[in-house]
């Protein structure tokens, strides 16, 4: 779009573009090490028997321990642009294995570890991983898949090797052989503990750094794309650095001096660069949350950290409004929240402001975009019900859906445009989808075409009218349909699958799924959801199971997931509706 009228709010400060980067992640990395070798660089936080245990590790610290698991690599045979894989939530040893793999020249792959067994040995063996980092408690689900992949060399560790002394003699009492932390290693499948192999490397030995370019690939991240079938969006230093400066232009983090929660799983875009990346560059303390479900903890961390920045997503914000024990914590040193991974509903905005003191940014972003490139400023409106306006150096533009030209007109009486697709473009667009023809990439002629419906405000502001047709989210999660219906559909009894989202106040959405069965076979929803439960993640299982006797079609005979999506949502309105009439029925009866 030649016009920008959204530049106007940029304000003082702001620069209307980002000065290209100089140096790769690690680089940079090495550069904050020097600034803030004494500044705590994580602190990794559980809450246990009531009380909040923390242990913290410096720059200096964490520089020595990549250092080593670089050297472990390096000694393994990884070279420049193998992929290491990380399978884990947010703990220390994500961070030094990203690192690590970094400084060694390789490509990192954050993988879900609420992966099921089939959908994490298909990204494994899409990625080609040779090396995978994991806690001890996913181990035998990797031992049990490695066989699959091309994995070489599996580094086990415990959750615990980081916990406080008194931390880690309760769990190794209380949790570690319930929860399965414990872990018999295969050796002969190229398994071995991390804290064994890093203690053989030399004190102060340094991994080999290899020539990288900006622009070589530094992190594949799985997204489903525009056809819901998971891809490895090829994300350079050169994409992630930008993205991470941008974020700090855009709150205007100052370097040293900020704490960041990272609560939103590291191994998402959001959490990625928003968290990680971020703090990695701008010397940022990282706090750590291994399970943000624990919303008490979260709370808890905010009001003795005193976290400044904190990046959240719908449900968290809605979790942390109706605790019943916000009241008792002082939440108000958060400085910037940046809210994604769903819309974020107006009065969930009011009663996160008002019950924590936190103002919510509502921004915009992709995977494919390393993520963000859209969002509500920080230093200048916050406009609730849209996603902001594009970030220094990125651009977006509306497309009508029939003729494919630029929407950038407005009635006279109308401060938005017309409904259209939103197209993004800026430097921190993904190079490609990895082993993917270019054909298969939403990247045409420099835009990404998102897929969202969206409009432009005549200040430049966006709002999304209509998001992906198809895609789910829940909890901040993306869910493709045609991921869940291919394991319905390898169902022995099940002929046909459809899924929807249906709406959840709690969590945005739920997955529903529509099924017909064979001709001769019988099965109940719950046989279904059984067989979900072993080859989806958990937050993919369907919450309920239709079994009808056929599926809406087209005229060609298309499977139409939108009519199922208009029944759903006119059986709510209809709800709603007879809510409203009870309600003002007892209302006159009283």
């Amino acid at each position: 779009m030649t016009d920008k009228p959204w530049l106007k709010h940029y304000g003082p400060g702001i620069p209307h573009e980002v000065n290209p980067p100089q140096f790769t992640l690690d680089a940079l990395f090495d550069q904050t090490v020097q600034r803030f070798p004494n500044r705590t660089a994580m602190a990794l936080s559980v809450r246990a028997a009531g009380r909040l245990f923390t242990s913290q590790i410096t720059f200096a610290e964490l520089d020595a321990l990549s250092d080593r698991f670089a050297v472990v690599l390096q000694q393994r045979g990884i070279a420049k642009g193998d992929r290491v894989a990380l399978f884990m939530p947010n703990c220390p040893q994500f961070v030094i294995g990203y690192l690590g793999a970094l400084k060694a020249g390789a490509i990192a792959v954050p993988v879900n570890p609420l992966y099921s067994a089939r959908e994490a040995a298909y990204q494994l063996k899409d990625c080609g991983a040779k090396a995978l980092l994991v806690l001890s408690r996913f181990y035998p689900l990797i031992h049990r898949i490695q066989a699959q992949t091309e994995l070489e060399h599996v580094f086990v560790t415990n959750i615990k090797e980081h916990f406080p002394f008194t931390l880690r003699t309760l769990f190794t009492l209380t949790k570690e052989k319930k929860e399965g932390h414990r872990a018999v290693i295969d050796r002969e499948m190229g398994a071995e503990w991390l804290t064994e192999a890093l203690s053989a490397v030399p004190s102060g030995q340094k991994p080999v750094r290899h020539s990288i370019a900006l622009d070589d690939l530094a992190v594949l991240l799985y997204s489903g794309g525009t056809t819901g079938i998971s891809k490895g969006a090829m994300l350079t230093h050169r994409n992630l650095v930008t993205n991470a400066e941008q974020n700090r232009l855009w709150a205007i983090t100052g370097d040293g001096c900020e704490v960041n929660l990272a609560a939103l799983p590291l191994f998402h875009a959001f959490g990625l660069t928003c968290c990680l990346n971020l703090s990695l560059m701008t010397g940022s303390t990282l706090v750590l949350i291994p399970d943000p479900r624990d919303v008490l903890n979260v709370m808890m961390v905010i009001d003795r950290f005193k976290v400044t920045l904190f990046p959240a997503v719908p449900t968290l914000m809605v979790a942390i409004s109706s605790h019943p024990r916000v009241s008792r914590y002082n939440l108000k040193s958060v400085r910037v929240c940046p809210c994604a991974g769903a819309a974020v509903a107006a009065q969930v905005h009011r009663d996160f402001l008002d019950k924590t003191g936190i103002n919510g940014f509502e921004g915009y972003g992709l995977t494919e975009c390393s993520p963000v490139i859209i969002g509500n400023p920080p230093h200048a409106e916050n406009r609730i019900g849209t996603i902001g306006m594009p970030y220094p150096s990125s651009d977006a533009r509306i497309v009508s859906l029939e003729t494919g030209e630029v929407i950038d007109a407005f009635a006279e009486s109308e401060e938005w445009t017309a409904s259209g697709e939103l197209e993004v473009t800026g430097p921190q667009l993904m190079q490609g989808y990895w082993n993917k023809p270019p054909e298969d990439s939403p990247i045409k002629d420099g835009w990404l075409q998102t897929g969202d419906i969206a409009q432009m405000h005549r200040d430049g502001y966006f709002r999304i009218v209509d998001r992906k047709k198809d895609m789910i989210i829940r909890g901040g999660m993306n869910i493709y349909p045609a991921d869940i219906e291919s394991v319905l559909y390898s169902h022995p009894k099940i002929h046909e699958a459809l899924v929807i989202g249906v709406p959840d106040q709690a969590r945005g959405e739920l997955v529903k799924a529509f099924v017909t069965i064979k001709k001769g076979q019988m099965a109940t929803s719950e046989e279904i959801r059984a067989y979900c439960k072993e080859n989806l993640a958990k937050y993919k299982v369907p919450s309920f199971i239709e079994i009808r006797e056929s599926l809406p079609r087209s005229a060609v005979g298309k499977l139409l997931r939108r009519a199922l999506r208009e029944e759903v949502h006119a059986q709510q309105a209809k709800s709603e509706a007879s809510a409203v009439e009870s309600s003002a029925s007892a209302a006159a009866a009283s």
